[in-house]
């Protein structure tokens, strides 16, 4: 299993949290089309990186003290 530094898992997770608010916005404006799974693994995406970030910052924080 990989193992990600937490400082890496807040920016894996920011970025996977950005990836789920484009995809939508992409969609919106007609430049994706809109499909089952492209909006459920936005959806997905969105939902893993912010767990991913939240786990990332209270691993920062736990390690810190």
């Amino acid at each position: 299993m990989i193992s990600l530094s937490p400082g890496k898992m807040i920016v894996v997770g920011f970025f996977m949290v950005l990836t789920g608010m484009v995809l939508p916005w992409l969609i919106v404006l007609r430049v994706l089309e809109s499909t089952f799974f492209l909006n459920f693994f936005s959806f997905g995406v969105s939902v893993a990186g912010l767990f991913m970030g939240m786990v990332g910052a209270a691993l920062y924080v736990r390690n810190r003290k």
